[in-house]
């Protein structure tokens, strides 16, 4: 992957679906995106006031998914799974036309999504990626929850740990690199999860009306109850990182620093993000200027970091 310069896609894709919460079929078209364009949704169902860019500041609710909202009350929700497909796949600039209120669930991963981009293509653009490089280690606790980034010379590392009563789910923890890392397969293909006494519960708030077993993995007090059972042995905690890559992507940058995660979630990422993104003491925006022989050098108007 080049990882100096945007990249958009060669040509748009599309495909339908139906909302996890709200049951709805949409039809969604990924667009090519000039450079600076960043990933923007567009309500094509409505006539104006439709552009919701997908950045942290218009995220309005984060229960059971990151859901955004522009200033004239336009939203789009369960944004998270495409988001981290853009992201994993190498796509900085993007145009996201859609004709109802959820992007599609789809198997419940980022699994078709990523297939769908990797059949167009990507186009390398001529202006370089603006990266975030934490400049000063932050976290974020919440009850028994906790976020942490530090900084790091070139990598982008998320390490999760989930920590459930149910013997299924357990204890589970993981760490991948996401810079310069394309062995991602068991994170973009591993799906959303939740327990079976929780269904009715969710189900009474009015949301997971297109849920079912080929959308998401449910599992009750011994089991898996989906036919084929898990994708991969730690699906669960992969899950939570895929995520959290979409939703740390609101960022509006790929992001440089070392991510450590204790049961997190939606609401934790964001709360996270906008944090970070609202105090500059903790990071700086860079480009890559060079990639060759396992060096990567970081260029700003002044400083020049060089790392082996």
């Amino acid at each position: 992957m080049n990882l100096v310069y945007q990249k958009t896609l060669k040509k748009s894709i599309s495909f339908r679906g139906i909302g996890l919460h709200t049951g709805q079929q949409s039809d969604v078209k990924i667009c090519p995106a000039p450079v600076n364009h960043g990933i923007v949704f567009k309500r094509i169902d409505l006539n104006s006031n439709n552009l919701i860019p997908a950045l942290y500041n218009n995220v309005s609710e984060t229960f059971l998914c990151t859901k955004l909202k522009n200033y004239a009350d336009a939203c789009v929700s369960t944004v998270e799974h495409l988001l981290a497909a853009l992201y994993l796949t190498g796509v900085d600039n993007a145009l996201i036309e859609i004709n109802a209120e959820e992007v599609p669930i789809m198997d419940g991963s980022a699994k078709n999504f990523v297939e769908l981009i990797n059949n167009s293509g990507l186009e390398v653009q001529k202006e370089k990626i603006q990266y975030l490089f934490v400049t000063k280690e932050l976290e974020l606790k919440s009850n028994k929850k906790f976020i942490s980034i530090r900084p790091s010379n070139n990598s982008y590392e998320i390490e999760f740990m989930l920590n459930y009563d149910n013997k299924v789910i357990g204890k589970q923890k993981n760490k991948v690199n996401l810079f310069d890392n394309d062995d991602v397969v068991d994170i973009y293909s591993s799906r959303t999860f939740c327990l079976l006494e929780d269904i009715e519960k969710i189900k009474a708030k009015g949301l997971a009306k297109g849920g079912s077993l080929d959308n998401a993995i449910v599992v009750d007090e011994i089991s898996v109850l989906n036919k084929n059972g898990l994708r991969n042995t730690r699906e669960f905690v992969n899950h939570k990182i895929l995520d959290m890559c979409g939703d740390f992507y609101l960022s509006g940058h790929r992001i440089i620093g070392d991510v450590n995660c204790i049961h997190g979630g939606h609401q934790l990422s964001c709360d996270f993000i906008k944090l970070l993104k609202n105090d500059k003491n903790f990071y700086t925006i860079k480009t890559l200027d060079e990639k060759s022989d396992k060096k990567v050098i970081f260029t700003t108007q002044e400083q020049y970091l060089a790392t082996a």
